[in-house]
């Protein structure tokens, strides 16, 4: 995740196997105010992308990238930056070392100045969600889902009691899969918000049952907030769970695969 609460932390699994709704973008690519494009791109740190996107990163993106204690995680924060400039850029038709970005009271990332572009960003093993749209907010999480996570324990501390009660209501086999659609749908809609820590996880409830649509159900009783924000769930990949909160009904979503050699290959490997 590029801000917010994760659950990260174990090694990534040796392979990605990538769910197959995604499609190479086309070669004219135009973004209409009634669509959200969510791309979806590995961070696999070959010697050859790492230096071709440091080259664009900005001085205080590389002083971030200095910062990480581990060389995996410092050259996936440059493939991250750089696929995020990469993006950005084919729509506002300029170089990637041109974008200036600048941060809210939270963390959240933005254009400088507006361009009436807005994006969100997420990633988790290895694995990458860039959401773009024009003139509305926007918000992605990305989770891998890890086997051994405590995740009845991380509710009973994080989640509001309407969704404790959900969750421990499914059977112990969906209950994994319930958690994580729980907190992916929660963390959109933090990070569309640009709240960060100061909007606790118990004060809304979102919906989590595995195969029910994602939806907004409750937000501190306001009722209005519950029409202003639309939420859907997202398979980039087996074994993740993803989320996008978006402000207003009114879109449509549209999925591209990231055109990268690393990610055709391992696409074509996958079961």
């Amino acid at each position: 995740m590029e801000e917010g609460r994760t659950t990260d932390g174990v090694q990534e699994p040796h392979r990605i196997a990538l769910a197959p709704s995604w499609s190479l973008p086309p070669k004219t690519l135009t973004l209409a105010n009634d669509e959200v494009h969510v791309w979806r791109a590995s961070l696999t740190p070959k010697a050859s992308r790492v230096q071709r996107f440091w080259l664009t990163l900005s001085a205080d993106e590389r002083a971030r990238a200095g910062r990480f204690y581990f060389q995996q995680d410092r050259e996936r924060f440059i493939v991250g930056r750089g696929l995020l400039r990469a993006i950005l850029g084919n729509y506002l038709g300029v170089e990637p070392t041109q974008l200036r970005f600048c941060y809210g009271p939270h963390g959240k990332p933005a254009l400088v100045p507006e361009p009436g572009l807005c994006f969100n960003l997420s990633h988790s093993e290895g694995l990458a969600l860039y959401a773009v749209t024009r003139g509305r907010a926007v918000g992605v999480d990305l989770e891998f889902l890890h086997p051994d996570f405590p995740y009845e324990q991380i509710a009973e501390h994080f989640f509001s009691r309407r969704e404790i009660s959900t969750l421990l209501a499914l059977s112990p086999q969906l209950r994994s899969q319930g958690f994580f659609n729980c907190w992916t749908r929660k963390e959109a809609y933090i990070k569309a918000k640009g709240e960060g820590l100061t909007l606790r996880l118990d004060q809304f409830d979102v919906s989590l049952v595995p195969g029910e649509p994602a939806t907004l159900l409750f937000a501190n009783g306001d009722r209005q907030e519950l029409f202003r924000w639309s939420l859907q769930e997202l398979t980039p990949a087996p074994g993740h769970a993803a989320a996008l909160a978006v402000e207003g009904r009114d879109w449509r979503v549209m999925r591209w695969q990231w055109p990268d050699k690393a990610i055709v290959k391992e696409k074509r490997k996958s079961p």
